[in-house]
């Protein structure tokens, strides 16, 4: 039996027990039970019969008529003298029982009130029942497919967390790394000890050279935490608008902290003379800068300035000199082997852009083109101090079908023109020796790029932009190979 159903069965076998109760009980305590009926004078035995007491003045007098018309009895009652009742201790007695059952009455009352209300609530919840054993039926059909989609879902959500289980192994190789280098600097520390003592135990030129590849190392393994792969370029800011179509502006990415001189060279050939300004606000606001004279004048739009040198190609050659702004002097010269020049290899525009030298997180590149690589690119890297080729890689990119080009995080990005729409949709990784075709928009806002490079100390690239110089910054996706470190 469901608990409505048990429920309505209690209040009715409730009600049925008082019914019998008060049939049985109330004519005892009334007097009726032992009365005697009698047909009345005149009456009929079948409509009307008389209760009639020994004493009629001492007792109620009870006549009981015809049904009615819905079948009910019609009772008449005649209470004794007043002076009777008040004296008639079963008038008491009939008054408590009367009181009784209006309190029962209330009591039953009360409790069909309380059943009604908590049927109504059970009916609720018997239909939420319903509800629930209709999902719990839904689930355990589709449970199957639930299990699998969650599975799906946990796996996907694993194969995106997997990449960082190297990632983390590589920090801590990092870390390795950067106390080996702790104490190496301790070591050279002790070294500088002993010469101050000792002078002409070590020859200069070697000590400095093992701070400087020390420090290099040191700052390659420290910004290779921070490389990524490039996957967006923000639309174009612009600087400043001054020189003529053609020419390259640039700040050091290795300055020290608070440096922000910018250099500014224009022009592509047949000038010698390097601006510096203070700052960049300067350099926005003002024309107040410093002239530096080169002792010979530069090729193309290819310079950099990298540890306070610029790196520049010689004119109509395939020498690179290294250029110190603090002595103001050549600190070294190389020629680039096989290096194409005097326009035999330039980028699409032309300008004798025939190398081109920028630096990334990993230090200074070359990028050129030479008969052997049948014209397509050449990327090498060099040693800032001595400029010696440490690592060559031959690409299959025609240097005259690229725009311009630029490196992040070991990477050569190359645009696919310099006029009109442009975009980046080549890229050669060295840490892979890998290329792929990529779609990354590139706004050329002035309609003309002679020069495009770089800086990872800002995470921006310099555009030198139809007589603007203009500034994008970069989105990168970071990621850290093992095979980079």
């Amino acid at each position: 039996m469901s608990l409505p159903l048990l429920k309505i069965g209690v209040v009715l076998s409730t009600m049925a027990m008082i019914t019998n109760w008060m049939s049985q009980t109330l004519p005892s305590l009334v007097g009726l039970n032992t009365t005697k009926l009698t047909a009345a004078q005149g009456g009929y035995p079948d409509r009307s019969t008389g209760v009639l007491p020994a004493n009629p003045e001492d007792s109620w007098q009870v006549y009981s008529s015809a049904q009615d018309s819905e079948g009910r009895c019609v009772c008449t009652v005649v209470a004794p003298q007043q002076s009777m009742c008040s004296r008639d201790a079963r008038t008491k007695q009939l008054r408590q029982l009367l009181e009784k059952v209006q309190n029962m009455t209330q009591s039953i009352q009360v409790l069909d009130q309380r059943t009604q209300r908590d049927l109504q609530y059970v009916e609720k919840m018997e239909v939420q029942l319903r509800g629930l054993e209709t999902k719990f039926r839904q689930v355990e059909e589709n449970h199957k497919q639930n299990i699998a989609k969650q599975f799906k879902a946990i796996k996907a959500k694993m194969e995106e967390l997997r990449p960082l289980i190297p990632v983390l192994e590589e920090y801590k190789a990092d870390a390795k790394l950067v106390l080996q280098f702790k104490e190496e600097v301790q070591n050279l520390t002790t070294v500088l000890g002993e010469l101050q003592e000792e002078m002409g135990a070590y020859d200069y030129e070697e000590l400095h050279n093992r701070v400087s590849n020390l420090e290099e190392r040191l700052r390659a393994c420290m910004q290779k935490l921070a490389c990524g792969k490039l996957t967006g370029i923000s639309d174009p800011i612009t600087i400043k608008t001054s020189g003529s179509r053609f020419g390259s502006w640039m700040t050091d990415p290795l300055a020290p902290e608070g440096d922000t001189r910018v250099w500014y060279m224009d022009g592509y050939h047949n000038n010698r003379f390097v601006r510096e300004y203070k700052s960049m606000q300067d350099f926005m606001t003002s024309d107040n800068f410093t002239s530096h004279r080169l002792p010979h004048p530069w090729s193309g739009t290819g310079q950099v300035v990298y540890n306070g040198s610029i790196y520049f190609n010689k004119f109509q050659s395939h020498v690179i000199i290294k250029f110190d702004f603090r002595t103001s002097s050549i600190s070294k010269s190389r020629q680039l082997d096989y290096a194409g020049f005097n326009n035999a290899y330039h980028y699409a525009w032309g300008g004798h852009s025939d190398i081109d030298l920028m630096a990334d997180e990993g230090g200074l590149w070359a990028v050129y083109a030479t008969n052997q690589n049948a014209g397509n690119i050449v990327l090498s890297k060099l040693n800032p101090s001595t400029l010696q080729i440490i690592k060559s890689w031959t690409t299959n990119h025609p240097k005259r079908s690229a725009g311009e080009s630029f490196m992040i995080c070991g990477t050569l990005y190359v645009t696919n023109g310099y006029s009109g729409g442009t975009k980046v949709y080549y890229a050669y990784s060295t840490n892979s020796s890998t290329y792929e075709y990529i779609d990354i928009a590139f706004q050329n806002k002035y309609s003309h790029i002679s020069m495009l490079d770089y800086n990872p100390r800002d995470r921006a690239l310099y555009a030198w932009n139809n007589g603007h110089q203009v500034l994008y910054n970069v989105t990168l996706f970071h990621v850290i190979n093992s095979e980079e470190l």
